[in-house]
């Protein structure tokens, strides 16, 4: 470099070379490389990820014009000026790779997050690399910032495709599920699942209340199978006291207790004909008549 250049320029080895003369200095470029020298700026500029050189104090010497755009810096704004102030990131602040970077550790790689100069969050991953003299001591670092965004959207979309909320799954069959469900937790229709014992249809039924407007309503089961006709009508619709022996005290039902919620009915192929008429008429008015009753009991509630 001779005396008279109005810029700084790093050297680093007889491959990349700055001439200045004056008023008139020729942009570094690397030889060596091809038959005819490189301009350093150009190529930096045709990597699509952001690149920056920071010297041994982290400020920045060079910034390549992808992350340029990334952090809407110009060069007058950021030549010499803290990494930190310039990537703005969570990273500079608690685990900066750089500081973690000896002569000989290899290059550190971590995620976090920047704000750009219109103040947006950017999700990236920065990887920092040591820049070693000749002599093997450290003499400046060579960082990449990769915007992931995208990526992060798609191994979200990704993640959604083979789970919702607790019920995870990759076959055929489980996809469609998922494509159903969340249409299904916001229609208040009734509905029936099938499949074998061990498949996973109780959870399929809280999953459908826990993403439905009746999240925070109450979730009630009741296995029709478990319990007498007799038993399973005062469960279902509860009783009057006096409604029969041993009705000591009036008993809420599962429907009643289920307002504002969802009923879970397991088993329901083994509901009596009787049983399943006067659970037609509660699906068909929205009212159930307690044993030994006569009065109506308005209740709010989606059967599945």
């Amino acid at each position: 470099m001779k005396k008279g250049a109005t810029h700084n320029t790093v050297n680093a080895g007889d491959s990349i070379r700055a001439i200045s003369v004056g008023k008139n200095a020729i942009s570094p470029h690397i030889d060596n490389l091809f038959n005819v020298p490189v301009g350093f700026f150009e190529l930096l500029d045709e990597i699509a990820i952001g690149v920056v050189i920071l010297d041994l104090d982290r400020k920045i010497i060079v910034m390549n014009q992808t992350l340029k755009i990334l952090t809407g810096f110009s060069q007058k704004e950021f030549f010499g000026v803290a990494c930190s102030h310039i990537l703005r990131s969570n990273v500079c602040l608690h685990d900066c790779p750089a500081l973690n970077i000896n002569e000989k550790s290899g290059p550190k790689c971590i995620e976090g997050n920047l704000i750009n100069k219109d103040r947006q969050l950017i999700p990236i991953r920065i990887t920092s690399a040591p820049l070693n003299n000749y002599c093997g001591k450290i003499v400046g670092f060579l960082e990449t910032v990769e915007d992931i965004r995208l990526l992060r959207k798609f191994n979200e979309t990704a993640s959604h495709a083979y789970n919702f909320n607790n019920i995870i799954g990759r076959s055929p069959e489980m996809e469609k599920i998922f494509q159903i469900l969340p249409s299904l937790a916001q229609s208040d229709s009734s509905v029936l699942i099938t499949g074998e014992t061990g498949t996973g249809k109780d959870m399929v039924a809280e999953t459908i209340h826990e993403a439905s407007n009746r999240a925070k309503g109450p979730f009630v089961k009741i296995n029709c199978g478990a319990l007498p006709e007799t038993l399973l009508e005062s469960e279902l619709f509860g009783h009057r006291k006096g409604a029969f022996t041993g009705a000591v005290e009036n008993k809420p039902g599962r429907i009643q207790l289920a307002h504002n919620g969802t009923l879970y009915l397991t088993e329901i192929g083994d509901l009596t004909l009787s049983l399943q008429v006067k659970l037609l008429t509660f699906l068909d008015d929205k009212e159930i008549f307690p044993l030994g009753s006569i009065k109506g009991i308005n209740a709010d509630v989606r059967i599945i």
